[in-house]
């Protein structure tokens, strides 16, 4: 306590206040002192605000996941949603403009984290107005409406909308790109992460974006807007496999008139299995393929992963046939029209037989197998099961109540590749050679991989076949990028009990084998300038062919599968540098290949 006559001490805060009057300097540092700190409370402030807003928006648009049902509710909802999070979007971008934030933003390393997290706020904005938006507005008004002519799809609608969606897909690229120049490692793990998480969303729904461009641009010509056209549709066995899936079985004729479409007729393998088409693909195609006469066995038309090349054979092989000329060719398996039947109407046979979503892979796959020891009878089921199906998909899709969730079920197996098109028109297929349902066996140089199985013993043992592909890449030499790719297949065939013409060997091998034993075709595809540095197969050195296809090495090895054994195949790359991992082309068979990729160190 002070003594008596003394004046109290002066508090801290006062002398600070005297001493930032006295100076005229020091005045001026303690205005700027007191601005920043009402900068900082500020952005402070604002930020959590934003973080707010962005979370509402997120949550928006999560709820989007749980709405796959094909009721008109579900599309307003939908709708709602996407503008519930378009509001808060542009509610944080708000929050985050302005001289404080643009400042702060621009600090060297402090202000690292406004700048992702100013970022971040604005491509959010853009995204869900600018992409989003115009895409739920062209899907609901779609699965609304059928067309004005009752066709199945509102082409007039649809042709309207390209201009929007091209715009979107712009949008969304320019908002992929700029978040990816954003920082990615500042002080602020929070906003690191969020970056991390808006960068992944992005990467899913700017190629969504894309795809609705150009499906907006080609589809109405293709669903005969204009004229009329004719399709030829393949449907795959993948118990048997071929490069693009599995073996070409039954197959249909499919027109499609101003958006309505229709099945000429229906017929299987045997029909087509002399004919001949008139086809040259090619000095390096002849290479990989010619000993196995793709252009003259329709079953074998499909050796080769880039489906152009199959359509191509089968297109030629039909008008050899039946004198028509096909618009295109679409092709695809029973796991497809599993996918299908999720959203269809329920399926009865002639015979009283359900096909169901649970149990069409299995029916087509291996149960018929059991149930129809002569062959003619099989094929007659296959048809029944393949006219059945098409019509009640047909069907549900002018059922308003149904068209939404079998146009979302159709995206997901175009996306996956297991419904692949071509078609004949050269405009039209350059627009289709960017969508996954091309089944384009890409001609770039970047870093790529792909495990290829092609069934060499004819038998249908393939709906038991694991396959997994470990790719590793080391570190970078001056000879390139060190690339380890470990290939374990797994045949998983019971030793008894299946039907003989599941486990026949056709290629009547000179060496002897059991009930359930399987011969591959395995070729594995490598980086466009990859040179082979060793091979092994079971821990023995590997002789493997080694051509090239579209300009990637192909290392082809021909591999007795026992039943119950696993077999593993290793190769070693120098690769061109590069830091990233490769894109992985996914041979869709039975069962889904596994596949892991580790980048390692940066080049």
């Amino acid at each position: 306590m002070p003594r008596r006559g003394e004046r109290p001490p002066p508090h801290r805060a006062g002398r600070a206040a005297r001493w930032c009057r006295r100076r005229p300097l020091a005045a001026l540092m303690c205005a700027a002192a007191a601005l920043a700190l009402t900068a900082a409370g500020w952005i402070l402030a604002t930020a959590l605000l934003a973080r707010n807003e962005l979370l509402a928006a997120q949550q928006a648009l999560q709820s989007l996941r749980g709405q796959s049902g094909p009721q008109t509710p579900a599309r307003d909802a939908s709708a709602g949603a996407v503008g519930k999070a378009a509001g808060h979007a542009a509610a944080a971008h708000r929050l985050t403009t302005g001289p404080a934030w643009y400042a702060v933003a621009h600090v060297p390393v402090l202000g690292r984290p406004a700048r992702t997290v100013r970022g971040a706020a604005d491509a959010v904005d853009r995204l869900t107005r600018d992409v989003l938006t115009p895409l739920a507005d062209t899907a609901g008004r779609l699965a609304a409406h059928t067309g004005s002519d009752g066709g199945h799809l509102d082409l007039a609608a649809l042709n309207r909308a390209a201009p929007a969606l091209q715009k979107a897909a712009r949008s969304a690229v320019k908002a992929r790109a700029d978040v990816a120049a954003l920082p990615h490692h500042t002080w602020l793990p929070a906003a690191d992460t969020a970056r991390m998480q808006l960068s992944g969303q992005l990467d899913r729904i700017a190629p969504v974006a894309s795809e609705a461009a150009v499906s907006a641009r080609v589809l109405p010509s293709m669903l005969g807007r204009k004229d009329p056209r004719r399709y030829l549709v393949v449907f795959e066995n993948t118990a048997e496999a071929r490069g693009t899936g599995g073996l070409p079985g039954a197959f249909a004729v499919l027109t499609a008139d101003r958006g309505h479409l229709a099945f000429e007729r229906f017929g299987n393998d045997s029909e087509l299995a002399h004919t001949h088409a008139s086809l040259d693909l090619g000095e390096e195609y002849a290479a990989l393929y010619g000993r196995h006469q793709p252009t003259g066995i329709w079953v074998n038309a499909n050796l080769s992963p880039h489906f152009p090349h199959a359509a191509r054979i089968w297109s030629a092989m039909w008008r050899e046939h039946s004198g028509q000329k096909v618009d295109g060719v679409i092709a695809f398996d029973p796991s497809a029209l599993a996918g299908l039947l999720t959203n269809a109407a329920p399926v009865r046979l002639s015979d009283g037989t359900a096909v169901t979503t649970a149990n069409v892979v299995d029916l087509t796959e291996r149960t018929s197998y059991a149930l129809f020891a002569d062959t003619t009878a099989r094929k007659a089921f296959f048809l029944d099961i393949a006219r059945a199906t098409s019509q009640v998909l047909l069907n549900s899709a002018e059922d308003p109540a149904r068209r939404s969730g079998l146009f979302t079920a159709l995206h997901g197996q175009l996306l996956q590749g297991r419904v692949k098109a071509w078609s004949a028109h050269p405009l039209e297929q350059r627009e289709l050679a960017s969508l996954p349902a091309a089944g384009v066996l890409p001609d770039n140089a970047a870093p790529f991989a792909a495990l290829v199985i092609n069934n060499a013993a004819g038998t249908k043992l393939d709906y038991y076949l694991d396959r997994r592909v470990d790719w590793t890449a080391a570190r970078c030499t001056a000879a390139g990028r060190e690339v380890t790719a470990t290939v374990k297949l797994t045949n998983r065939a019971p030793a008894s009990g299946l039907p003989a013409y599941v486990t026949q060997r056709v290629d009547a091998p000179p060496y002897a084998t059991r009930p359930g034993d399987n011969r591959l075709l395995v070729s594995y595809y490598a980086t466009r300038g990859a040179r082979l540095v060793q091979a092994s197969t079971d821990g023995r050195t590997a002789r493997l062919s080694q051509l090239t296809e579209r300009g990637h090495p192909v290392l082809s090895l021909d591999m007795e599968l026992p039943h119950g054994a696993t077999r593993t195949l290793v190769l070693r790359f120098l690769e061109p540098p590069s830091n990233r991992a490769p894109l992985f082309l996914r041979q869709q068979l039975v069962k889904p290949v596994q596949f892991t990729a580790h980048t390692g160190p940066s080049c």
